[in-house]
């Protein structure tokens, strides 16, 4: 992927690791558009970073994902790279007695949101590149975030047939695998015990210069490229009662 001079659109841009590739990219002399559903948080967001453009949009619903796209084919055509990289995670049961609408959210967003905007893009003339953010729990799941885990497989697995697909378009494809980081991913305090952002940015940058199409930073580089018998110990470990 070229660094720089990119016109990047990013979604659920202004916190965590979408804020840090915000940041990152407009050091890299790239013009930066962020979106997400808080008008506060998109603010304090343009406070630390001046130069994004923001917009504010909710990914769960179909027509706020539409309106997003007729919004950058507008007024800013020369958009050349999708980053999807809004996503929630919530950690909860099964036996839950919200659980289901909660996982009807977490699958609208995680998977429906960037499934959709993959192909409402794909029809803009100046799309070069599409980065998909999934996790290392696409490759072992926590139970204590089922459903997280489960739409991360499946965005996985997307990404890999969609780079596939688009290949003929001259589009390239990038797939952002991050393990757990110090965020606030599932609610204030769960990561702290997790690496800063800033070294998972500057990991995958570095890969992206070296023109890796699949990025990885510490445990989801373990797990992406294990094989089950890795992988069933992992799990065990991971999901201890």
């Amino acid at each position: 992927m070229k660094l720089n001079n990119n016109k990047i659109l990013i979604t659920g841009g202004a916190s965590g690791i979408g804020f840090a590739m915000a940041e990152r990219f407009i050091k890299e002399n790239n013009t930066v558009i962020i979106c997400g559903r808080r008008a506060d948080a998109l603010a304090e967001a343009k406070e630390k970073l001046p130069t994004v453009i923001t917009h504010q949009c909710d990914l769960t619903n179909e027509a706020d994902r539409v309106a997003l796209y007729t919004w950058i084919a507008n007024e800013h055509p020369d958009t050349n790279v999708l980053v999807n990289n809004a996503g929630i995670q919530q950690w909860m049961n099964v036996t839950d007695e919200d659980f289901f609408a909660r996982a009807q959210t977490e699958m609208a967003t995680n998977m429906e949101a960037p499934v959709h905007l993959s192909h409402l893009f794909l029809k803009h003339k100046a799309l070069t590149t599409i980065m998909n953010v999934t996790s290392g729990l696409s490759f072992v799941p926590l139970t204590k975030v089922p459903v997280y885990s489960a739409t991360k497989a499946f965005f996985h697995s997307f990404t890999l047939s969609l780079r596939q697909l688009v290949a003929p378009h001259n589009i390239e494809v990038v797939e952002v695998i991050p393990p757990a980081l110090n965020t606030d991913l599932g609610g204030k305090g769960l990561h702290d015990y997790a690496p800063p952002v800033s070294e998972f940015i500057e990991s995958i940058f570095n890969q992206l210069a070296g023109g890796a199409n699949e990025v990885t930073f510490g445990f989801s580089e373990t797990v992406s490229k294990a094989g089950q018998e890795v992988l069933q110990p992992i799990f065990n470990r991971m999901n201890q009662n």
